[in-house]
């Protein structure tokens, strides 16, 4: 396995340190760092930022600081370091920018729904704001609608999976034909047909909304947005020669 480089190095023990910090503070941390719905109250400005060096439990923090380690030393030793880091962040903003537009596709939609039926907008807010719902919203929009509009406005996100997608879309762009495997997948497939299966895969779980194994509270747009910005800037990147840049 390859050294890691340094704004990898920086990167990961930035998170470790989050993470611990988020233990020892408990939720109060998260309240504050965690990404929040822009129509929440508990949303400020910098959780686009925050959020992305926040964890939900040790397994989320170790596959992602993993696949960092893995994937990102490779580009950050061909770009430079502060070339890489631009795109790392740009991949996470791009994350919470389509995870958040998604969310408020979903509550936007229900919420005109319940305007429509004679629900004040104030008091709909004041309700989700106190924790509660009135059971009536239920007669107006499918279980799965109230579920997204709930969840959208109360929900955050946390993680640095939307910019580790990016990185893995980079990595695919740069390394085409590197072999790679999961624990569960026992044949090594070459990164131009591994990533794009990885991120269509993420997409047909968020729009089904189902999981592969089970359990919810994966922000699957977030993983897709992104991927999508990873290969924007990429394509960008590529189009205009500017891949053969480093920013040292």
């Amino acid at each position: 396995m390859r050294n890691v480089t340094e704004t990898v190095k920086q990167l990961i023990i930035i998170n470790v340190l989050f993470f611990v910090g988020t233990l020892v503070i408990g939720d109060a941390a998260y309240k504050i760092l965690a990404l929040y719905f822009p129509e929440n109250p508990s949303f400020q400005l910098w959780q686009p930022v925050t959020h992305m060096f926040m964890h939900g439990g040790f397994m989320h923090i170790f596959f992602n600081m993993f696949a960092l380690y893995s994937f990102g030393s490779a580009l950050e030793q061909m770009w430079g370091s502060k070339k890489f880091l631009f795109f790392y962040i740009s991949c996470g903003l791009g994350a919470a920018l389509l995870h958040t537009g998604v969310n408020y596709y979903y509550f936007q939609e229900s919420l005109n729904t319940l305007i429509a039926n004679g629900f004040p907008k104030q008091e709909i807010l004041q309700l989700l704001n106190e924790g509660k719902i009135d059971t009536r919203w239920q007669q107006f929009i499918s279980v799965s609608d109230f579920q997204n509009f709930t969840s959208a406005y109360v929900g955050t996100a946390v993680g640095a999976s939307g910019a580790i997608y990016g990185t893995i879309v980079a990595f695919a762009f740069m390394f085409p034909n590197a072999e790679l495997a999961l624990m569960f997948i026992p044949v090594p497939i070459k990164a131009k047909y591994f990533v794009p299966g990885l991120v269509l895969v993420d997409l047909y779980l968020g729009i089904s909304g189902k999981s592969i194994f089970g359990g919810g509270g994966i922000a699957h747009f977030a993983h897709v947005g992104g991927a999508l910005f990873g290969f924007i800037i990429m394509w960008y990147w590529k189009k205009n020669q500017f891949n053969k840049n480093r920013w040292n």
